[in-house]
């Protein structure tokens, strides 16, 4: 962007920023939202062995779609595209709401339409994420960035506490459809604001959309994430259905990687990966979604069991975690805008990370909300370290022409960890607790009756049986945990050998770029 054009967009770049949080806070809000209201929502429609894939489906509509929205943005230009985006988000967020009401289906149809309505919503989640982050790229130049994403992680760890809290209550007092509802006047909000402020420069460029990239990208995806979801659990590891899985995911990728070598405008430019730090820094964020993910959609689980807790209680009881995940992000997003350094970051962030996931390890049936919520804390902070100075160093380690696929790219990293992360200790937990004696002290059933197991049902059970299912439910939960540390300590190792590149002061083009202004800001 050249000098006039900043000149034009600075003004309004704090009003911009309202609706550009809005947006953010609609796919954050949302999934924290529905991480609160899932027992309740498995209770209706089913029973355990439901639980990830209500996540699942998000993630992985998130996942896939990612890349393919940043690159759209890069040709046919950012705010289109972004508005788009949000539209889709809304639509597949009425849908879910309807599921299992009479008006698509009966409830017997309820658990399969909320999954697929759900990969509705996170298909249009992908351009959420990955446009704020494209748009603010556009807007400011990478050295006073950090300050801008500070705010952003900011608004992510706001709308991690406010959506446990929101969801609580309209789990407690309302209907879990409302956990969807919701989302309508929201979006209705940041809409109406980014069609008023948003003025981005126009740029002309060629329109050849790889969608043969995007195909293959989006089967080799999806085959892995089934892969760990189905495999070990509902079938063997050597069994057809998950071998036959490896082959289409092999297949896919290998194929995909063909393609993008030989496509005009590659929706995932192969290129970007020879630079180190865009490679190392992809890896972070791979790995900081495994552990985030898993975080965010366990502890509420273990709040509201074994912790007893209410709905709108576990949100509060999240409330440690955000608020060292705020107050980290914004600390850091000042000082690298001042300093201009900020590899030491994701290092320290990786080693707080790991610690704060070996100290949820330790949660059993008898911790305290207190014990846990100071583990909570060490997570947040080490989160926080994390979360937006991934995004910054991936788009500075490109060109400007490259920034969409570039930050599409980072968050599919990071939308593909939590997608593995989700599936895999979604396995991890269901194959724990069908291994304890919960099984048996609930109906009898074995496994098959612990990952059945309806959790309205929990207080009805004798008080022996109760606390032994309990006990099965706290040790699962914090086997996922101890999972977790053996991705999350990678973290620091790759961090370590990010090199210290100086932070751009301008968004002009470089001359490499086959940009052409086409008239004013749009």
């Amino acid at each position: 962007m050249t000098q006039q054009d900043q000149a034009i967009a600075r003004p309004n770049i704090r009003v911009v920023l309202v609706g550009l949080m809005t947006a953010m806070m609609l796919a954050m809000l949302d999934n924290m939202i529905v991480s609160t209201a899932l027992p309740r929502i498995v209770g209706e429609f089913g029973g355990l062995n439901h639980f990830t894939w209500v996540v699942t489906a998000y993630v992985l509509g998130t996942t896939v779609s990612t890349p393919i929205w940043g690159k759209l943005g890069d040709l046919y230009g950012r705010k289109p595209v972004f508005l788009t985006a949000v539209v889709v988000f809304l639509v597949g967020s009425a849908l879910c709401g309807m599921s299992g009401s009479g008006f698509l289906g009966g409830p017997d149809d309820g658990m399969v339409q909320l999954i697929a309505f759900r990969a509705v919503q996170g298909l249009g989640a992908g351009g959420l994420m990955v446009g704020v982050m494209a748009i603010i790229g556009d807007l400011v130049p990478p050295r006073e960035r950090g300050r801008y994403q500070g705010m952003m992680a900011g608004i992510m760890a706001i709308a991690m506490v406010a959506g446990p809290l929101v969801g609580g209550f309209i789990t407690d007092h309302l209907s879990w459809r409302w956990a969807f509802y919701v989302n309508l006047p929201l979006g209705g909000v940041a809409l109406v604001l980014l069609i008023a402020t948003l003025h981005l420069p126009k740029y002309r460029t060629e329109h050849r959309i790889d969608w043969w990239g995007a195909a293959l990208l989006s089967v080799g995806i999806t085959a892995i994430v089934l892969i760990t979801t189905w495999g070990g659990s509902e079938y063997a590891w050597v069994s057809p259905q998950i071998l036959g899985l490896v082959g289409v995911a092999v297949i896919a990728l290998l194929v995909f990687g063909f393609v993008e070598r030989r496509a005009a405008e590659p929706i995932l430019p192969l290129s970007l990966f020879a630079n180190r730090n865009f490679a190392l820094i992809s890896l972070v964020g791979f790995l900081l979604g495994f552990a985030m993910f898993g975080a965010m959609n366990f502890l509420p689980l273990y709040q509201q069991t074994v912790q007893g807790a209410s709905a709108t209680n576990s949100g509060l009881l999240l409330l440690p975690l955000m608020f060292g995940m705020l107050v980290v992000s914004l600390v850091v997003g000042r000082a690298i805008t001042r300093t201009g350094r900020y590899r030491i970051y994701p290092i320290v962030g990786g080693v707080v990370m790991s610690v704060g996931l070996v100290l949820l390890s330790l949660l059993d049936v008898h911790t305290s909300k207190v014990t846990s919520s100071l583990y909570m804390i060490v997570l947040g902070v080490g989160m926080g370290f994390l979360m937006q100075t991934s995004m910054l160093i991936a788009q500075n380690s490109v060109e400007q022409r490259d920034l969409g696929a570039a930050s599409g790219a980072a968050t599919f990293f990071r939308s593909i960890g939590g997608s593995f992360g989700i599936s895999l200790f979604g396995a991890i937990f269901a194959n724990r607790l069908a291994g304890s004696a919960a099984g048996e002290a609930f109906g009898g059933g074995g496994g098959e009756g612990a990952a059945a197991m309806n959790l309205e049902q929990l207080n009805e059970l004798p008080p022996q049986a109760r606390e032994l299912v309990l006990g099965g439910l706290a040790d699962a939960i914090s086997h996922v945990f101890l999972w977790a540390v053996l991705f999350a300590v990678l973290v620091p190792v790759l961090a370590w050998f990010i090199r210290e590149i100086p932070l751009r002061t301008s968004n002009d083009p470089t001359p490499t770029q086959p940009l052409v202004k086409e008239g004013a800001p749009s």
